[in-house]
């Protein structure tokens, strides 16, 4: 692992605290709890993966799965099937190796999400991100909505030291995805990142909105790869999960930047969205820095979360094996 990725998951890890003692303690009580596998040992996990944020579809799947494992591996004691939860949850977050290609492309993203979710601070670290990797970035500021929403991007896209086109408040969003479309190719830029209006409260406009920009882009930008990046803030747990069920309606959405990470109790909706939606976590944010933004990898997510208890529980499984070994040598 990389020193910057140590230095990543340090932090993921020291910020998923909050979320770690929201799920794990629980977790952690149900197998100490519980000295046999039934019914009621699965009733109370259900509960407890529920409760902690990772959703009812997701919970479902997890559970399920690990009856088929518990039965297929004859597993009596709940200490026993402590790894294959962990290994299930992992795989109930997988993202395909597929789902990155526009990484490596020319490709046009466009950022959407509610006003303060975090979706300038994302546009602003993905440019930098994509610049670190030598591409050539252009930032288009079609929220032309909100007050001050270009020169918050205009101070993002100074520390990345990437150009940035712009329009006056109230201008047509798509004008300025018309200009940006053009400048990009004119520049052979290889990532247009585009900034798009946070308002919900009028879907029709929204829908309507979005359309227009995207008839742009393929007009234009037919052959570049396209991403829809939805930005969601963590700390809002299901009510995340509602905004992009709604932004869903309105855009063909491909992935999702999840925020907020650090000092959140509800981690484990990253689960539940992926799980629900089917829409992939494509990066995610543990702060306010550049490096504070890395591609999101469901293992060291998880492992963020279980791995200093699931290495105690083995250790002590262990050391319990080794005394019941020796004392039967006796």
């Amino acid at each position: 692992m990389s020193e910057e990725k140590k230095g990543f998951f340090a932090r993921l890890k020291s910020g998923l605290t909050k979320t770690r003692e929201n799920i794990v303690k629980g977790i952690d009580n149900v197998f100490s709890g519980f000295s046999t596998i039934d019914d009621d040992f699965y009733e109370e996990l259900e509960e407890i993966l529920i409760m902690g944020d990772i959703g009812i579809n997701a919970t479902t799947s997890i559970v399920e799965k690990l009856k088929e494992q518990v039965k297929e591996q004859r597993i009596k004691v709940p200490s026993e099937c402590k790894k294959l939860l962990v290994d299930n949850i992992k795989e109930q977050m997988k993202v395909p190796g597929e789902e990155y290609s526009f990484e490596n492309e020319k490709a046009v993203i466009m950022v959407i999400g509610v006003n303060g979710v975090g979706k300038t601070t994302s546009i602003g670290k993905l440019a930098a991100i994509f610049k670190e990797n030598n591409k050539k970035v252009l930032i288009a500021a079609a929220d032309t909505f909100r007050a001050a929403a270009s020169e918050q991007l205009s101070e993002w896209a100074k520390r990345a030291q990437v150009p940035m086109i712009a329009s006056t408040e109230g201008a047509d969003p798509a004008s300025v995805v018309y200009d940006a479309v053009n400048a990009a190719k004119a520049r052979d830029v290889d990532v247009l990142l585009i900034d798009t209006a946070g308002r919900l409260h009028n879907k029709k406009n929204l829908m309507e909105e979005l359309k227009k920009m995207n008839r742009i882009i393929e007009s234009q930008m037919g052959d570049y790869k396209r991403e829809n990046l939805i930005v969601l803030d963590a700390t809002t747990g299901q009510n995340a999960l509602n905004q992009a069920r709604e932004f869903k309606e309105a855009a063909n959405l491909t992935g999702i930047i999840l925020t907020k990470m650090d000092g959140t109790a509800k981690g484990g909706i990253a689960v539940a969205i992926q799980s629900e939606l089917g829409i992939p976590v494509k990066y995610i944010g543990v702060g306010e820095t550049t490096s504070d933004m890395h591609r999101f990898d469901p293992d060291e997510f998880v492992d963020a979360i279980f791995k200093v208890q699931i290495s105690k529980d083995e250790e002590d499984v262990s050391e319990d094996k080794e005394t019941t070994e020796e004392n039967a040598e006796e």
